[in-house]
């Protein structure tokens, strides 16, 4: 890694925990609580780690299982369910390229993982599933899990904002929600050649589980890069572009990269939570007023996501997308 890499002293040491069992068992005082640290979290780092959740760890290790068996397919079974610009489906190694985000620098290099993508809502129409027994049950319900845990999550960020509880519930009534499962051989690395190059997320929040093999590295503003340490049993949330735009800037959408040089395969399981595709992303009321008018012109979550998706895998869309971002 490069001379500005630093490891950071634990998972308090710059990432925060939150534990949201009590918010989400209903104890007094507990959604307050959790909003509050919300609020710090996304204004000062854009990550932050949840435990007390009620995913069962069972069911995680069974995505990851299955996320095993797709990628150990032989390339005939892969190629005959490739992504397309409406259909979720695998993504080739070194299939995605940087573009959409200027973090990445100057030099483009395609990034060398290769992924299944299973998406829910939003303008794309199914997806496409490998021939395995069992894989599409086991991804679909997990999504479900992931979904309705987004969902009760939706309450703490609108009291962090100082809005009414129930103020995201229409933007959420049909999500768009992707769940990638992510691929990072031992492979060697060019120059300025990463994983996954340096990035933010383009949607609302994003969940990763937690990962036996290291390999992702964030910068939040006023550290260099650091790696977040490993937490069993929990997920890793950050903020994304259309919460950044959403809040006027105030909520940081942070950059992060992948480079696996762990010696051993390593699969990763972000899921992706967003609004109903129609859905306008405009600075927030609270979010504005004299001293800080918006900074963003009023985009649908849909665009955002048609842009961001056809700027990094055109070669797959069949689209092009602008270099600047809408």
């Amino acid at each position: 890694m490069a001379a500005d890499d630093q490891r950071s002293g634990g998972p308090t040491a710059v990432v925060p925990v939150l534990d949201i069992g009590p918010y989400l068992r209903g104890e007094a005082g507990a959604a307050e609580r959790t909003a509050a640290q919300l609020r710090s979290a996304l204004e000062e780092i854009g990550f932050f780690f949840i435990v007390g959740h009620d995913v069962p760890w069972s069911m995680v290790e069974a995505v990851y299982q299955q996320a095993r068996r797709l990628h150990a397919l032989d390339e005939a079974a892969k190629e005959a369910i490739l992504m397309s610009n409406e259909r979720g489906g695998y993504l080739h190694l070194g299939g995605g390229t940087s573009y959409a985000s200027a973090i990445a620098g100057a030099v483009r290099k395609p990034n060398l993982n290769a992924a299944f993508f299973a998406h829910r809502g939003g303008y794309r129409h199914g997806n496409q599933w490998p021939a395995l027994d069992g894989f599409e049950a086991t991804v679909e319900a997990y999504i479900d899990a992931m979904s309705s845990l987004s969902q009760r999550l939706l309450p703490l960020y609108a009291r962090s904002l100082g809005l009414a509880e129930d103020y995201f519930a229409p933007f959420f009534d049909e999500p768009s929600v992707t769940l990638r499962l992510s691929h990072y051989p031992v492979v060697d690395h060019e120059d300025e050649q990463w994983g996954l190059a340096p990035h933010t997320d383009s949607t609302v929040m994003t969940l990763l589980p937690a990962n036996d093999v290291p390999g992702l590295w964030i910068r939040p503003e006023g550290h260099e890069w650091i790696e977040p340490p490993p937490l069993p049993n929990s997920f890793l949330v950050n903020s994304g572009d259309i919460l950044r735009r959403w809040t006027n800037d105030r909520y940081l959408s942070t950059a992060h990269r992948v480079m696996n040089q762990s010696g051993t395969d390593r699969y990763a399981m972000p899921f992706f939570f967003g609004a109903r595709d129609d859905a306008l992303i405009e600075a927030l009321p609270t979010c504005v007023d004299a001293e800080h008018p918006p900074l963003h012109e009023p985009i649908t979550f849909g665009d955002y996501q048609r842009w961001f998706r056809n700027r990094n895998y055109a070669q797959y869309t069949d689209q092009q997308a602008g270099a600047v971002a809408p």
